[in-house]
């Protein structure tokens, strides 16, 4: 019992410090559009390596 007690604990310390995904813009290689985004879209897009906290990307993220 204990054992089940402490790995839930651990579990739930970890899942209180998770954070979520860092946004970014992408610019296309094509015609220089731009998109926000939290993930990679594909071989035709450069990502601009300054993190974002929102889905805008008008919030800067502060790095830790």
């Amino acid at each position: 019992m204990k054992i089940l007690l402490t790995l839930f604990l651990a579990g739930a310390c970890t899942l209180l410090a998770a954070e979520p995904a860092a946004w970014y813009w992408w610019v296309s290689k094509i015609d220089g559009a731009r998109v926000c985004s939290q993930t990679p879209l594909g071989d035709g897009w450069e990502k601009i390596p300054r993190p974002y906290r929102d889905s805008r990307c008008e919030k800067l993220a502060i790095a830790k």
